[in-house]
């Protein structure tokens, strides 16, 4: 006799069959997370940054000159692999100067940084998620495509470290880093600017 045809339906009442009634249907991610990459040499320890740490890396505190270099607006969404907002999540981002020069020791081949650059910051998202920086187009540092260095941490957890790249620049297909990601993952790291004006603005949703 010819087998009936196995519907989902079918599937389902075996289910509930066997578990008395009860269904557990598994929890599907909706999307994969963001791609994590290297710390890298030059995240600044608390010692070395300033006390001005907000999410306007591009205005010191108390300082009337601001950083030099083509101004931008980061921001995004910080979530779960279902789309769940995640509140009250720390995201810090650190970057070169427009000279490509680090707040940090470890920088020294001896170029000045720009004393209104902030060079590290820090925003909280809030109940939807969203956090946002007002910072610096990045620039080339030697031997690597222009980035931003980005980290998320719950409390003293540590949740992702990651790098934003600029789509479509000529040196991304000659940054190792870059390179290591599939077409997928670096689509999910790449900033695409829209606007003119002061402040061009990128959306870069972080996924956890």
């Amino acid at each position: 006799m010819k087998r009936p045809f196995k519907t989902r339906r079918n599937v389902i009442a075996g289910l509930v069959a066997t578990l008395g009634g009860i269904v557990a249907y598994p929890k599907i991610a909706l999307t994969t997370n963001t791609p994590s990459a290297s710390e890298g040499p030059f995240y600044p320890t608390p010692a070395m940054r300033l006390a001005d740490v907000d999410n306007d890396l591009v205005k010191i505190a108390g300082q009337v000159r601001q950083a030099g270099g083509e101004i931008i607006q980061l921001k995004g969404l910080v979530t779960d692999r279902d789309g769940t907002p995640q509140s009250g999540v720390r995201v810090e981002i650190w970057q070169c100067d427009m000279n490509g020069t680090y707040m940090h020791p470890g920088d020294n081949r001896g170029l000045s940084h720009d004393p209104a650059f902030q060079g590290f910051g820090h925003d909280l998202t809030d109940a939807e998620g969203t956090y946002r920086f007002r910072t610096l187009k990045p620039t080339s540092y030697p031997g690597r495509a222009p980035h931003i260095h980005v980290k998320v941490l719950r409390g003293e957890t540590e949740l992702l470290t990651t790098q934003f790249y600029i789509k479509d620049h000529v040196a991304n297909s000659n940054d190792f880093l870059f390179r290591r990601m599939s077409a997928k993952q670096r689509e999910q790291v790449e900033m695409v600017f829209v606007g003119g004006g002061e402040a061009p603005a990128t959306t870069l949703n972080i996924i956890l």
